[in-house]
């Protein structure tokens, strides 16, 4: 996995042998300029300035990061747009797809709070994470949610396809 970056609002949680199984971002994240796009060429410089309306390359290391490594299969990027800012139309390309043993999952907190349990794909259970509004985490293993006050609601982003049944979808502890 590409370099960890350690920072205010980010956090690496690891299995007992070191394997990282989840990823932790916090709502008051705000240290855009540690992360990639790093914007180091003059070629990537045009193509900023090409695909985002002329945005400033100086502006742009402050208000996006890619938090995620860029082999793994659900990736996060984190942007801080004011007004009249844009990206212009435009899609993403399909390649080569990563072999990861498990699905990934994203889980969102938007009101409420709640506990997500992280396990390894083993069984160990690792560490117990809290999030409150605005605060997600993917998880690259095992995982249990639990709900924590009324009206709690939360985003949950997975890779697909689904499987046919969800006895065939996981495997429970």
């Amino acid at each position: 996995m590409a370099e960890e970056i350690e920072t205010k609002g980010v956090e690496y949680i690891k299995a007992s042998d070191g394997r990282t199984i989840a990823q932790v971002i916090r709502n008051d994240f705000d240290d855009y300029g540690a992360f990639p796009p790093y914007l180091d060429t003059e070629e990537e410089k045009a193509h900023l300035a090409a695909a985002y309306g002329n945005i400033d390359p100086e502006a742009e290391r402050k208000t996006k990061a890619h938090l995620t490594a860029d082999e793994l299969p659900l990736q996060i990027i984190m942007l801080n747009r004011n007004p009249g800012a844009v990206v212009k139309p435009h899609y993403h390309l399909v390649t080569e797809r990563p072999q990861n043993s498990t699905r990934h999952q994203i889980m969102i907190c938007r009101a409420g709070k709640m506990r997500i349990n992280v396990y390894s794909k083993e069984g160990e259970h690792v560490t117990d994470v809290l999030l409150d509004p605005g605060d997600l985490i993917l998880m690259f293993e095992g995982h249990s949610i639990e709900f924590l006050e009324p009206g709690t609601k939360a985003i949950e982003i997975k890779e697909g396809p689904f499987p046919e049944t969800d006895e065939a979808d996981k495997v429970d502890f």
